[in-house]
């Protein structure tokens, strides 16, 4: 059987078995899969949603973009193994997207990893994957010895992008930076992943960016953060520094509408907002007719786009 773009993610949106199933079926089916693995925005922790993060799968190996809390246990729900992690790469360095890169680093070693493991992203990459191994180091020491496990401190390559340009590649992947705005973050990056058969770009955090939309021109799929202005207020009102992190919010990051009306034609095919109110955006993307442009999916986790 024979699925467009569209029938794929219609499916994928509404089939009534589990995600973390959808997620696992979709790496299973061969050539390169993206799986969202968190959608939640902000530092908070949620019950429902995880922290950004997702993965592209590969020629049997696993990029991971960002390392929000629980991304480990995300990959693990949505069938990937850990022992195929090959690459991360941090977007900038705000904690609900970099406070589990150690974690996920040792975790995977702890699954049974005994292969490279290239860390990618904005200084000081090097400074923080040394602490962590410092931080860590008598667990790992002591399974090192007592548990006969290889070595982890040779297994992780970091490597400190200072803007856009080229990244790396190999058989399966070239990858391409974007230097976006998010202040007071010095460097914020997104990143493009070209395959074969698919191109899929992350924008990390952002306000509206000339370079990502040159960074996402003609690619298959756009996973942009987005928020609702209206909804800020109400989201931190519980908050004592709700007025400073308010101001933070809507002049750091992109509205909903400045995401939709920003796709411009052949700028990408398929966008997928990483959001934290997806009734809401969805209901305002329907409202101002943005979704019916088609190619615009609210995120959620384990969400898996297998044929944009």
């Amino acid at each position: 059987m024979q699925w467009d773009r569209r029938s794929t993610l219609a499916a994928l949106a509404a089939a009534a078995v589990p995600i973390p199933a959808l997620a696992s079926a979709a790496v299973e089916l061969g050539g390169t899969k993206l799986v969202l693995l968190g959608t939640a925005g902000g530092p908070r922790v949620r019950k429902n949603r995880s922290g950004s993060a997702q993965a592209i799968v590969s020629g049997g190996n696993i990029y991971v973009i960002d390392c929000g809390y629980g991304v480990a246990r995300q990959m693990v729900l949505a069938g990937l193994d850990l022992k195929r992690l090959r690459h991360i790469f941090i977007t900038h360095h705000h904690s609900d997207h970099d406070i589990d890169l150690g974690p996920l680093l040792q975790l995977a070693w702890l699954t049974g990893l005994t292969t490279a493991v290239d860390c990618w992203g904005p200084p000081p990459m090097h400074k923080m994957i040394a602490d962590y191994l410092k931080y860590e180091a008598y667990d790992i020491g002591v399974r090192q010895r007592d548990e006969g496990r290889v070595p982890l401190r040779p297994l992780i390559h970091s490597h400190e992008i200072h803007g856009g340009g080229p990244v790396m590649h190999n058989a399966q992947l070239r990858v391409t930076a974007a230097r976006v705005i998010h202040p007071p973050i010095d460097l914020a990056l997104a990143y493009r992943f070209d395959a074969t058969d698919r191109s899929i770009v992350i924008s990390g955090d952002t306000r509206p960016s000339d370079e990502l939309i040159r960074l996402a021109k003609d690619a298959d799929v756009l996973v942009h953060e987005a928020m609702m202005p209206d909804r800020v207020s109400q989201l931190l009102r519980s908050l004592p520094n709700q007025r400073a992190l308010a101001r933070s919010v809507l002049w750091h990051h992109s509205s909903a509408e400045e995401v939709g009306r920003s796709r411009r034609p052949r700028a990408s095919r398929c966008s997928s907002f990483r959001i934290s109110f997806p009734p809401t955006i969805r209901m305002f993307l329907t409202t101002n007719g943005l979704l019916q442009r088609g190619g615009i999916i609210p995120a959620r986790s384990w969400l898996a786009a297998t044929s944009c």
